[in-house]
């Protein structure tokens, strides 16, 4: 059995992100302190931030990621997030795709 990762200190400024338990979706803490669907909208902590995980009954799961500022907006640094960003790789509702093809 593989031994569990080693988390490293965040050296980059943090946003941070979850999923609504809502629907799943990605979500991201917004400065008002709120959660958006939308990253444009995140907050930007500094590296020390990302040791204090906000919590909230509407969001599972909520973790650190270190982010680039490219003009103001924050672009994560790992692949795994930029994909979060773009939304779902596959088709969120395949039951209507299913009923359309027969």
């Amino acid at each position: 059995m593989s031994s569990p990762a080693k988390l490293r200190p965040a050296t980059a400024p943090v946003v941070f992100t979850g999923n609504f338990l809502s629907d799943g979706r990605v979500a991201w803490l917004a400065g008002d302190g709120t959660w958006s669907p939308r990253i444009a909208e995140a907050r930007v902590f500094p590296a020390e931030a990302a040791a204090r995980v906000p919590q909230d009954p509407r969001v599972v799961g909520p973790y650190a990621v270190e982010v680039d500022l490219a003009a103001g907006l924050p672009t994560p640094r790992r692949f795994r997030e930029r994909l979060r960003v773009t939304g779902p790789s596959v088709v969120a509702e395949p039951a209507l795709r299913l009923a359309l093809a027969s």
